[in-house]
Order: C-alpha cells, then sequence, then structure tokens
C-alpha cells in the first residue's frame, strides 16, 4: 500500500508543478490556457500517443477512444495528474485504518 501512496503524492506533486506554470501563463499573459493533458503527452512522446488511437479503434473498442480517452486528452493535465493522484494517496490510508479497527 505505501507504493500506491508514494504515487499518489508523486501524482499530485507533478499536478502541483503543472497548476503553477499554468497559473504562471495566465498572470505572465494576461489569459488562461491551460496545459492540455494531450498536449504535454505530444511534448513527452508523440510516438506513443500517435499510436494509442489506432490500437485503441482496432483491438479493443473504437468508442473508447471517442468517448473515453479523448475527453481526458483536451482536459488540463494538472486535473488528470491530480485527481488518481488524490485517490491513489488517500485510498490506501483509509484501507489501513479499516483493518485497525477490525482486529
Amino acid at each position: 500500500m505505501i507504493v500506491l501512496r508514494v504515487i499518489g503524492w508523486l501524482l499530485i506533486l507533478a499536478a502541483l508543478v503543472l497548476l503553477g506554470r499554468d497559473l504562471y501563463g495566465w498572470f505572465a499573459a494576461g489569459h488562461w490556457k491551460p496545459t492540455l493533458a494531450g498536449d504535454l503527452w505530444h511534448g513527452l512522446s508523440p510516438n506513443s500517443l500517435a499510436l494509442l488511437q489506432p490500437a485503441i479503434e482496432r483491438h479493443i473498442w473504437p468508442p473508447l477512444w471517442h468517448h473515453g480517452v479523448l475527453p481526458i486528452l483536451i482536459q488540463p493535465a494538472w486535473l488528470v495528474l491530480g485527481v488518481p493522484g488524490l485517490v491513489l494517496a488517500i485510498i490506501p490510508r483509509r484501507a489501513r485504518k479499516r483493518r485497525r479497527f477490525g482486529k
């Protein structure tokens, strides 16, 4: 469970860094333009993002791309990383507390 919490805190840290970057850009430019998850992924590994769509559409389920993955890719990157980070940081802690009371 500690591994999940560490991963969760790393995701939260990355989300905070990206949020700070977006806020700095907002103050510097004067308008809000968040870094989208798809843009971030494309900047880090454009080939893997280009291969994801045909792989999902051909081998898994075609509507999954348009109704599952694409809506996530157009969200702010800090949100896409922060929500799973919070879940991973909080859920293992609650499970551990429940076990203590059960003994």
